[in-house]
């Protein structure tokens, strides 16, 4: 049997991240000014990151630096383990080979530390003292909250309410890092009480969330806003992921045939796929690369691309990606955090440009896989890379009609630790799927901004 664990040590893990921009057939659309529609500039960014993020957003480079200072908190968890799944290939009688790239060995238990961590640093070296941000199912603000206190920053989050409510063990754990946490929508911010007028009942969304937290880092000179999806700097950051996961296959001599991802906002995603699209683009390999999304919030199956704000107040510039428009607040699904009523730009365009796949998946289906892989592999997986290893699952039960060794690779983001009362619903069979209808998709993309083509 060939190893289950195939592992890097300290010295052989990657000192670069990798652009994609710098080899794709055509640019993507440019990000644009709300006010003017036309394209952005550093000016209009400064007020909430670092000039060296900025930097890195719009750069065509096709590698760049890992800072010394950065590399030296990733030794915490990296380079993470890449696992063949024997025992889930044994239990679904498939001749496929599956490996996953396992991200939960992190401080905040998820991939989210791999951009955390770089945007605090930026941060710190600009002389910013404070961070806000938005977070779903919390990973990414339990991410942010450690990346702070690795930097001496104070860290504030306001986390989607209908998650707030379903996790309390986040709220523990991003204060145990030092950070502060509010539900969102909220009493403490214009856009927050815009929404509470309406819907005193708000389950909150990513778009609501961002909207608050960029109201606040907007009002402080020492205060920036920091994301955890979405764009291209935190695209650029998690490519780490893709470039172990080259190194480690090849130790084993394996090429894969599907790359698999669960998609929200798309940085799990792109950190995995982007690197094996270097080499796709290069023909050096001809992998398929499925991304797969909730059938609650897809994006990318079922809405349209054009361009959109990232947030619902308006707050942010227009990105063209697709998009569910961004007055759409997803059904409170498990996964939170893939509540997402956008997909990043950059992946949008791959999408476009017809060099990925996409598909979108049921939460009892995900939940049903989630079980299967932990009693499996014994690890249980958050409730957002199910969505990935119910699509493993299904290419490798296809394999197994067909015969086909196929070599599939996903990346398990984060383990489900504290999503337990989750996978307690759907052991008593107490969960209920939930699936955007078009007609729904059709109202909910008739207020996007008109911006002529």
């Amino acid at each position: 049997m060939t190893a289950t664990k195939i592992m890097l040590d300290e010295g052989e893990m990657p000192r670069r991240w990798y652009n994609l921009m710098a080899d794709l057939p055509a640019p993507p659309p440019p990000v644009l000014h709300p006010g003017t529609l036309e394209p952005v500039g550093p000016q209009d960014l400064a007020p909430l990151f670092p000039m060296a993020l900025i930097e890195q957003e719009v750069t065509q480079e096709r590698y760049v630096d890992i800072p010394d200072d950065v590399l030296d908190v990733y030794r915490l968890w990296r380079p993470s383990p890449l696992f063949r799944a024997h025992r889930l290939e044994k239990a679904l009688g498939t001749p496929a080979r599956i490996y996953y790239k396992y991200e939960g060995v992190s401080p905040a238990g998820s991939h989210k530390p791999n951009t955390a961590v770089p945007q605090a640093y930026y941060n710190a070296a600009a002389g910013i003292r404070r961070l806000t941000t938005e977070t779903g199912a919390g990973q990414w603000g339990t991410a942010l909250a450690f990346a702070g206190a690795q930097f001496g920053l104070d860290v504030e989050i306001w986390q989607v309410r209908a998650s707030y409510d379903q996790k309390p063990y986040r709220k523990m754990m991003i204060e145990t890092f030092g950070g502060t946490i509010h539900p969102s929508p909220s009493d403490r911010t214009e856009a927050g009480r815009r929404v509470l007028a309406a819907d005193p009942g708000s389950p909150g969304s990513l778009g609501i969330a961002i909207s608050e937290a960029v109201e606040v880092a907007a009002a402080r000179p020492d205060t920036n806003y920091a994301l955890g999806s979405v764009l291209n700097h935190v695209l650029l950051h998690q490519t780490i992921i893709g470039e172990e996961a080259l190194l480690q296959l090849a130790k084993v001599g394996a090429t894969p045939d599907v790359i698999v991802g669960c998609t929200g906002g798309g940085s799990n995603f792109a950190g995995l796929a982007f690197p094996f699209l270097r080499e796709k683009l290069a023909g050096r390999m001809a992998p398929v690369v499925r991304a797969v999304e909730p059938a609650a919030c897809p994006s990318l199956t079922k809405g349209v691309y054009a361009y959109d704000f990232g947030d619902t107040a308006g707050m942010t510039p227009l990105m063209k990606m697709h998009t569910l428009g961004h007055d759409f607040i997803p059904d409170p699904i498990h996964a939170g955090g893939l509540r997402y009523h956008g997909m990043a730009p950059l992946i949008s365009h791959v999408y476009d440009l017809g060099l990925i796949e996409a598909v979108s998946k049921t939460q009892r289906e995900c939940f049903e896989a989630g079980v299967r892989f932990a009693r499996a592999e014994g690890i249980i997986p958050a409730p957002e890379p199910t969505h990935a290893l119910a699509a493993c699952i299904e290419e490798a039960l296809r394999c197994k009609e067909t015969g086909e060794e196929k070599v599939i690779l996903t990346a398990l983001c984060g383990h489900g630790h504290l999503d337990l009362p989750a996978y307690g619903r759907y052991l008593a069979g107490d969960m209920v799927d939930k699936e955007l209808s078009d007609d729904a998709v059709a109202a909910a993309v008739a207020q996007l901004p008109k911006v002529p083509a």
